[in-house]
């Protein structure tokens, strides 16, 4: 099972969107997902169609609770979903002092049946903060989506940066998969120049597939579906099937 963190701690960099129409693109090709939504925000799971997961998460990262238990399938096929809820806010004051608590996921994710999914997308939250950190020292991979404005390259440094520092103190395998670009508008000559820097400093790193802007993604999350599903043959659902074809080809 490869388990890949979905990280970008600025907002509207088309991180939730990634995770989810990624994951169901990965279940078009018969790949078996389960997505884990550590963003208290819950767009994940709101997108999914899925009531928010209570305080769930939250014993789980408490070390209340086990992963296998908050697993819940979704409509979509191929992927299963560990919900998110507001409670999840409130994580940094319940584990404030806990010695240890970056590691508590890790050792949660290792408990999970390694022959029942083929990926494990976590959404995480805007931010650096604790269940980011949580999410790196647990995942193999990191895959950073960036939003096609010239604001969002220093973004990408300082998630590097910061990995960096979970890769020596708690992750030494954690590796950068790839850095994908979103919602490029090809009419506009600043978010081609983005990508280019993006090429040109990161080199393979970045995905060949850019996430074009559409508003029929932004349409799926309001029907709760993935785009896929609800507009198979828009520019957003060819992109996302691009793009897990390239993730797909980085199996080892």
């Amino acid at each position: 099972m490869r388990t890949l963190a979905i990280i970008n701690q600025k907002g509207g960099s088309g991180k939730t969107t990634t995770t989810v129409n990624l994951a169901a693109a990965l279940g078009d090709r018969g790949k078996r997902v389960l997505v884990i939504d550590l963003d208290p925000q819950a767009s994940t799971t709101a997108w999914f169609g899925i009531a928010d997961g209570g305080k769930g998460l939250l014993d789980v990262l408490a070390d209340r609770a086990e992963l296998i238990d908050q697993v819940q399938p979704t409509a979509t096929l191929g992927i299963d979903i560990i919900p998110s809820s507001t409670w999840l806010a409130g994580v940094e004051k319940v584990l404030a002092g806990e010695t240890g608590s970056e590691t508590v996921f890790k050792r949660k994710l290792k408990k999970l049946p390694k022959d029942r999914w083929d990926y494990l997308l976590m959404d995480c939250p805007p931010s650096l903060g604790l269940l980011a950190i949580s999410a790196l020292a647990a995942a193999e991979e990191m895959l950073i989506p960036v939003e096609a404005h010239v604001m969002a390259l220093g973004g990408v440094a300082q998630i590097i940066k910061t990995a960096e520092v979970v890769r020596e103190r708690h992750n030494p395998s954690l590796e950068l998969t790839g850095i994908v670009a979103c919602r490029v508008d090809g009419r506009a000559r600043h978010t081609l120049e983005v990508v280019e820097q993006l090429r040109a400093k990161f080199g393979k790193l970045v995905y060949k597939t850019i996430i074009r802007e559409n508003i029929r993604l932004a349409e799926a999350w309001s029907f709760a579906q993935p785009i896929t599903v609800y507009d198979p043959r828009c520019h957003g659902a060819e992109d996302y099937r691009a793009l897990a074809a390239e993730v797909v080809k980085q199996e080892r």
